[in-house]
């Protein structure tokens, strides 16, 4: 029986953005499980569209790619979403999932994001460590991009696990507590701030609302209280470690196979 893995992201509208983050994970996951097809998927239907039009590069959706491998026989399906939290754009890859779920003969399986049990948040903490080095009178800035679901919650999860760990770390979120105001007062203490988007992938977000010149950007903000501000355009999805953890999500979803 043919297997497939469809890879739902929110997306992204810069292109080499999308290579150095998202496919730089689906390549990682292809590798892993080479005998799957594996298909990508987009959440956000104003990046599918924009991509469509501008690049003539079509891009299903969650339910789109599902329905595809279903016409093509492909009946046992992993869906493995590369979002952050679950919120609503997970939700959008579950209903999709759920949709498809009660043909008798398909069966499709939903992977869980970055961060969902307690034991994701130490895996993250884990990564951010490594990543980001302690140095006298330096803190990091992590831009999470927050919400109004109820799944917001979970930077403040991560937050209290950073502070378990160490104290110059904060995360400030574009759309959601904590915003970059609720840390301020903290991070003022710190000759020197590092930004970094904790996100999938470094695109308007980062390069707007955390480094752009703008007066209401992370960086001058923090600049106009007279801190020395470093900004690392990276997304997650470049970091090796977290391409392993995707793929152990996927595992997850397989009976008896290890980490890798």
């Amino acid at each position: 029986m043919k297997k497939g893995i469809i890879v739902a992201s929110f997306g992204t509208s810069f292109t080499e953005v999308r290579k150095r983050s998202i496919e730089h994970i689906e390549n990682m996951i292809s590798e892993a499980f080479d005998k799957y097809e594996v298909r990508r998927a987009f959440t956000s239907n104003m990046i599918i569209k924009k991509l469509r039009q501008r690049d003539g590069l079509i891009i299903d959706t969650p339910s789109e790619a599902i329905s595809r491998m279903v016409d093509e026989g492909i009946h046992d399906i992993h869906v493995q979403p590369l979002h952050v939290i679950p919120g609503y754009e997970y939700e959008k890859v579950k209903s999709a999932v759920k949709k498809y779920n009660h043909h008798s003969q398909v069966h499709i399986t939903l992977g869980k994001p970055l961060l969902c049990e307690e034991g994701h948040y130490d895996q993250m903490v884990d990564i951010l460590d490594k990543r980001l080095k302690s140095k006298d009178n330096h803190a990091y800035v992590l831009m999470g991009h927050g919400t109004e679901h109820h799944a917001n919650a979970c930077y403040s999860m991560l937050q209290a696990k950073l502070n378990d760990n160490r104290n110059d770390m904060f995360i400030a979120n574009v759309e959601g507590y904590p915003e970059i105001d609720h840390i301020l007062l903290k991070v003022k203490r710190y000759e020197k701030v590092s930004l970094m988007p904790l996100m999938i992938v470094a695109g308007d977000h980062a390069m707007n609302d955390m480094a752009g010149e703008d007066d209401e950007s992370y960086k001058s903000i923090l600049e106009g209280e007279g801190i020395e501000v470093k900004c690392l355009l990276e997304g997650l999805g470049e970091n090796e470690a977290i391409g392993r953890l995707f793929i152990n999500r996927i595992n997850e979803m397989r009976i008896g196979v290890k980490d890798v």
